[in-house]
């Protein structure tokens, strides 16, 4: 039967980004669904102090829709699409950047529930939360300043993480762009930019999250790296892979590379499309 893919996006994003790749794999004749976690897509809040022009202290304080949004509700919503895609057959489970983590839990609580999943540049973690692998060696060149000076508000009272992704300082600006797509053109960084959503949920896992050897490990994987990325630098990315195979080195991963930053395969979505196609082509007959 065909496979299904079910594609998670990362932070502050939602299922608009993955437009062009599902147009693509349309056309390799390949069936996808892409997910928006709570409070993303068209159930993300936009303040009208986000418009133009802007109102910075408004926006400091105005309330979110993702506040409370847990970590647990992310994977029992994604568990949720998992279980109707299912019913029509496999399903390979494909993630990116900070929805590596909810895949994982969701794939720690219902392995039954997918046939294959997929890491593009995303969070697995294993040996640490996500939070400690950023003071690790492999994040060191990682320039958070961009993101960092566009923060608005004290997430501690919004309940939420918040950033000015519509700001016009030419210096944060530029910092996003070396950060997520220096190998795109500005034309393509400012559109992508603004598919963005402001607000992001604070709950990135726990110990009890991390993936886990007798559910997640059985379920066979790939981890597409991406060479450019500067925001989870491939140094990162390989560590992801080691400590998965460590984990349970009877089911390592399947590894491909792509040429690209954090979001150029979502841009230019061919190449990504034909490795996907290939990842699916690794299913047992009659999976």
């Amino acid at each position: 039967m065909q496979p299904t893919f079910v594609l998670v996006h990362g932070a502050f994003a939602n299922s608009f980004s993955f437009a062009p790749l599902q147009a693509e794999l349309g056309l390799l004749g390949h069936r996808s669904v892409a997910v928006d976690l709570p409070g993303h897509g068209f159930a993300a809040t936009y303040p009208g102090a986000y418009q133009a022009p802007q109102d910075l202290a408004g926006l400091a304080c105005a309330p979110g829709a993702i506040k409370g949004v847990t970590l647990a509700d992310n994977a029992a919503h994604l568990i949720g699409i998992l279980e109707r895609a299912k019913r029509n057959g496999p399903v390979i489970l494909v993630s990116h950047s900070r929805g590596g983590v909810t895949a994982t839990v969701a794939a720690n609580r219902r392995p039954d529930l997918i046939d294959r999943i997929v890491y593009v540049s995303s969070w697995c973690p294993v040996d640490l939360d996500v939070s400690a692998y950023y003071a690790e060696p492999e994040m060191a060149a990682v320039d958070a300043r961009g993101l960092a000076s566009a923060m608005v508000g004290n997430p501690a009272e919004l309940g939420l993480l918040r950033c000015n992704f519509r700001t016009a300082d030419p210096g944060v600006l530029a910092s996003f762009k070396a950060a997520f797509l220096a190998d795109g053109t500005d034309e393509e960084f400012m559109v992508f930019l603004n598919t963005f959503q402001p607000d992001e949920n604070l709950d990135a896992g726990t110990p009890d999250d991390r993936a886990q050897a007798d559910s997640w490990g059985r379920i066979p994987r790939t981890y597409v790296r991406l060479s450019e990325d500067t925001s989870v630098p491939p140094a990162m990315q390989d560590r992801m892979i080691r400590e998965g195979d460590a984990l349970t080195p009877q089911n390592p991963y399947d590894v491909r590379t792509l040429t690209s930053s954090h979001l150029k395969w979502l841009v230019d979505p061919a190449p990504a499309a034909r490795v996907l196609a290939e990842v699916a082509a690794l299913l047992p007959s009659g999976s």
